[in-house]
């Protein structure tokens, strides 16, 4: 049977030629080789050399994929494919910027609410402040920015509040600790650092009514104990009572002060006598150094210092034997 006219006039199909990907990879090779030449020996056409380039290794993925496969899509297909990506870069690149950013517009929105949650919970909230103007102003998502701004003063206040309470805790300490000038220190510090927290009003109040009424304290405890004539106590309160008080402030306590001290001489005297007379010459020897500490200019104290290295040579002998 003969072909018809329609048969003939019939265009026959275009088969799609497959190359071997070796080939494909050598071709590419090649090309990027020229490419990299032309950047480096013609300047004048650097330009043009870098963007045929990129073009190259842009589209070898397709390339390798067209020859991997029969069931692929054919060499036309991804020339087409290749062509429509290109032809939408150029459209985009001859738009205006703001077209750009109307086109982007939710991917862009959706990039800086995610910038603006990191900083928030990095706590740098100056910055994100700065990207919540730029929602409102620059893209017009101005319920979002609001949302943002209240979120973040809140945030803000919470950890400011936190801060604050955890300086309190550490003034707290020094007061217990009666570290007095360091208690002043960090309450100034802390009255620079957070001045619009209620928390830290009259701080320097604070310190200087927990000092006094430490001083008071004192005070009633010393006069006591000279009462009960509980010397030794009275003689520990009385040095440190002497870090608080002003020569004004002193002068009552004067005259108490005088009998507890001579006490306390005349207690210690009795003590090194017994000690000595005892041959117990670890406690003498213990004894004689309290005396030179707490009376270094008694006429005891010149005594104890003559017999003191002796004493020591005999509490070590002892120890020896």
């Amino acid at each position: 049977m003969s072909p018809t006219d329609d048969d003939r006039k019939k265009p026959t199909p275009r088969k799609d030629v497959f190359i071997p990907q070796f080939v494909v990879i050598a071709m590419y090779a090649g090309l990027a080789l020229v490419c990299v030449a032309m950047m480096l020996f013609t300047p004048d056409l650097r330009g043009y050399a870098f963007v045929a380039l990129v073009f190259t290794i842009a589209t070898i993925p397709m390339a390798l994929r067209a020859s991997s496969s029969a069931e692929g899509p054919s060499p036309r297909e991804s020339f087409d494919r290749i062509s429509q990506a290109i032809e939408r870069l150029t459209h985009e690149g001859g738009l205006s910027e703001t077209a750009k950013r109307i086109i982007h517009r939710k991917e862009e929105r959706a990039l800086l609410r995610k910038a603006i949650e990191q900083d928030i919970s990095l706590g740098d909230y100056e910055a994100a402040l700065i990207l919540v103007k730029e929602l409102a102003e620059r893209f017009g998502y101005r319920a979002d920015a609001e949302e943002f701004r209240a979120r973040i003063e809140r945030v803000r206040a919470q950890t400011l509040d936190k801060e604050v309470i955890a300086s309190l805790e550490s003034l707290e300490k020094m007061i217990r600790d009666r570290h007095w000038a360091e208690s002043y220190a960090e309450a100034a510090r802390i009255t620079r650092l957070y001045p619009e927290s209620h928390r830290v009003a009259g701080l320097r109040e604070r310190v200087d009514q927990a000092r006094s009424r430490h001083k008071q304290d004192l005070e009633r405890r010393f006069l006591v104990c000279a009462e009960r004539e509980q010397v030794d106590e009275a003689m520990t309160l009385l040095k440190e009572l002497d870090q608080y008080l002003t020569e004004e402030e002193a002068e009552p306590f004067r005259e108490l002060a005088r009998g507890v001290i001579g006490k306390a001489r005349d207690n210690l005297g009795v003590r090194f006598k017994l000690a000595v007379q005892d041959r117990a010459w670890r406690d003498a020897v213990e004894v004689g150094e309290r005396i030179i500490n707490d009376f270094p200019n008694s006429r005891m104290a010149q005594e104890v210092r003559g017999m003191l290295d002796m004493l020591r040579d005999r509490a070590e002998s002892m120890s020896r034997s």
